[in-house]
């Protein structure tokens, strides 16, 4: 198990608790929705499983097989080197090339010099931008950038991504293509976690449904299931 918390409190950066008794669990290979209104808790359960909130309330709170009551800071790195984390507002180096960009990560994380190339052309083609290896970030659009965003979080071949709103600021048909390849990258057993208002992909790209409301997650998936038989059976 990728991700197993039971009985959780997360607790926003000024110690306010925003989620309690939560249970969450994730396999590898499944996709996940994180559903609610804003202010829910969603984004702070995601930066709870990457180490950027603490856990300090819990029965048992694992990601990636580190016990997260009692990680130490030293051990976080090697935590997020496992999975891939993809922004809303894509966080690329604007002054770099979207090469150097994928270059640094890789770099950074200990990558041997002869691998490097090889393994950015895999991740952009992935995408399909390979084509784009030589852009600035300001030379593409919202959509592109975010798929740049998306290579990058696949580059050391993470167990899971954790996505915060990856279609938020993009237009219907864009925001379309990017949960095509978020889709895609599940076929290959990498979990995805993202939140969304968009509830319409909950129909289209079917996955695992958590709802945050009232301070509470609960796992809703059989009310969608139900939903999109029914409107099937009109």
């Amino acid at each position: 198990m990728l991700i197993n918390y039971k009985n959780v409190t997360v607790h926003q950066q000024d110690g306010k608790e925003i989620l309690k008794n939560v249970d969450f669990h994730v396999d590898d290979g499944e996709f996940v929705y994180i559903v609610g209104r804003v202010g829910s808790g969603k984004s702070s359960l995601l930066k709870s499983f990457y180490q950027e909130l603490d856990i300090e309330e819990a029965d048992e709170a694992t990601v990636l097989d580190t016990n997260m009551k009692t990680i130490r800071r030293k051990q976080v790195p090697a935590l997020r080197r496992q999975m891939g984390i993809i922004f809303q507002d894509f966080q690329l180096l604007s002054n770099r090339t979207v090469y150097k960009n994928l270059r640094f990560v890789l770099r950074a994380t200990g990558w041997r010099k002869d691998e490097v190339d090889a393994r950015i052309e895999e991740v952009l083609t992935l995408v399909g931008m390979k084509e784009k290896m030589l852009r600035m970030p300001h030379e593409l659009s919202g959509g592109e950038q975010q798929r740049i965003a998306i290579a990058r979080a696949l580059l050391n071949y993470p167990k899971l991504i954790v996505a915060d709103e990856p279609t938020g600021n993009l237009d219907n048909e864009t925001a379309h293509g990017i949960m095509g390849v978020l889709r895609q990258i599940v076929q290959t057993g990498t979990a995805v976690i993202m939140t969304t208002h968009n509830l319409s992909w909950l129909q289209e790209f079917p996955g695992i449904v958590y709802k945050c409301e009232n301070q509470h997650l609960e796992e809703v998936t059989s009310s969608y299931n139900k939903l999109k038989i029914t409107e099937e059976e009109d």
